[in-house]
């Protein structure tokens, strides 16, 4: 038998080179897997929109979005003309009863909040957003003990909700550090 320095025959040797390729080969891709969300900022003087359902019930997570999905023309037409953060943060004050009036169109229990609100982690479609405590609309309805669906008014994200159907997550990304960018 061939042996080399190792002492080692060498048809061993190759069998180990080749475990130890196999297992470099996994942690590679297991590293790539852990790794591919990207963390976009969100700039400090967003101001996003959440709406918490009551439970997770279906007729609850039904209601949420029904009331998200009249809401968004509404935010849309009352933020169209803001141009920074003072402008939308100003135009969803002096609306706020439009936006009520929406939501009372469904004869549910339900508190709005325009401040500081508490947003928990998330990770959507290749973006990590951070839990913390942001400038937003929040909208809680009954007990608020329910899925929530959240977004970002200003700059208008929101948009890319309507449509994402459309992106997968490297367009997605892409698209949206542009709209970032473009509010600098």
């Amino acid at each position: 038998m061939n042996k080399n320095n190792n002492n080692y025959p060498i048809f061993y040797q190759v069998i180990i080179l080749k475990k130890i390729i196999v297992i470099l080969f996994v942690i590679t891709i297991l590293l790539c897997l852990t790794n591919n969300k990207q963390e976009v900022l969100i700039p400090s003087d967003a101001i996003r929109f959440r709406i918490i359902a009551n439970s997770n019930s279906i007729k609850d997570q039904q209601e949420k979005l029904e009331i998200k999905a009249e809401l968004e023309p509404v935010l849309a037409s009352i933020l169209s003309n803001s141009s920074d953060y003072y402008n939308a943060k100003n135009s969803i004050m002096d609306n706020m009863d439009n936006i009520k009036s929406v939501i009372e169109k469904h004869n549910v229990k339900y508190d709005i909040n325009y401040g500081n609100n508490f947003f928990p982690e998330k990770t959507y479609k290749g973006i990590y957003y951070p839990e913390g405590n942001y400038e937003s609309l929040v909208i809680t309805l009954g007990d608020g003990i329910g899925e929530n669906w959240w977004c970002v008014l200003f700059p208008p994200l929101c948009l890319l909700e309507a449509n994402e159907a459309n992106y997968d997550e490297v367009t997605y990304t892409t698209y949206f550090q542009e709209i970032l960018d473009n509010f600098k």
